[in-house]
């Protein structure tokens, strides 16, 4: 089926899988494709994230499928991330109600008990990068850039970008690339592994159908057994980490760096740091 503001049957099922446009689910031959909907950068906010917490979660349900795909509307964005307009207020409770949204969506993803891979067609900046960094696996491609901008306007990754990308690529690569605002290629992004795959343009989302139909003909069993095994020492690192995360997103809010960092970016300008 397709959801939109209603779900439909399938196989037995019926529920609404996301209550949002935002977040697109169908389904064929037992494998779930999630289309990030929210044009023209396929942006998050309080609609879709929550929306693909709810998919995730209905999908988690239905023991008939076996992974899922998620991917961006569209030939230029997999996703720019946040929705800065929603950040312009400087409202330290808007805040909080995000880095709570982001938190509770990408968690949800990344403990999603089948195969979850991100077919990465496009630009995949900030939460973006970090719904594709929740996935088990990430194919990407070729002309795919990807980001941790956040720094840049007054932010910080808060939706498990500092901990998932610093376990994935090294501490060196992490500060690079969050610290130094460095956006990298879908072919640097395989040599660090970011990335396990990288493909022709347009090729991105039947190369992870592919792959996912593999991962299903294993034992679902197993497989959400292995998931757990292999989770198991990320837990212990990172679970602090992601708490902290948004704790320390929510307090630059009381900055006055913040304020002009995201102001600045919406009048398309370069910042005046205060550095307070």
């Amino acid at each position: 089926f397709t959801t939109g503001a209603h779900g439909r049957r399938l196989r037995g099922h019926s529920m609404t899988i996301s209550p949002s446009d935002k977040v697109v689910v169908s389904i064929s031959e037992g494998i779930a494709t999630i289309t990030i909907n929210n044009l023209a950068a396929n942006t998050w906010d309080l609609e879709s994230l929550p929306a693909l917490k709810a998919a995730v979660n209905a999908l988690n349900d239905m023991s008939d499928i076996r992974a899922l795909v998620i991917t961006g509307q569209g030939e230029k964005f997999f996703s720019a991330g946040a929705d800065l307009n929603q950040f312009a207020t400087g409202d330290a409770t808007a805040a909080q109600a995000m880095g709570d949204a982001f938190g509770g969506a990408f968690e949800t993803l990344a403990d999603y008990r089948g195969v979850s891979i991100a077919a990465i067609n496009g630009y995949a900046m900030g939460g973006g990068l970090e719904v594709a960094l929740a996935c088990d696996i990430r194919i990407a491609e070729r002309h795919a850039a990807l980001a941790l901008p956040e720094a840049k306007v007054g932010l910080l990754p808060c939706a498990g970008g500092t901990q998932r990308l610093t376990q994935l690529v090294g501490e060196g690569w992490a500060k690079r690339i969050i610290l130094c605002g460095e956006r990298i290629s879908a072919e640097k992004a395989l040599s660090l592994g970011l990335v396990e795959e990288v493909v022709d343009s347009g090729a991105s989302l039947s190369a992870a159908l592919e792959l996912a139909k593999r991962a299903s003909e294993q034992s679902p069993t197993s497989i959400a057994a292995c998931k757990r095994l292999i989770h198991v020492a990320r837990d212990i690192t990172i679970s602090a980490g992601l708490e902290a995360e948004r704790d320390e997103f929510v307090a630059l809010f009381s900055t006055e760096d913040q304020r002009e960092g995201v102001t600045a970016f919406l009048e398309k300008r370069s910042p005046e740091w205060k550095n307070k």
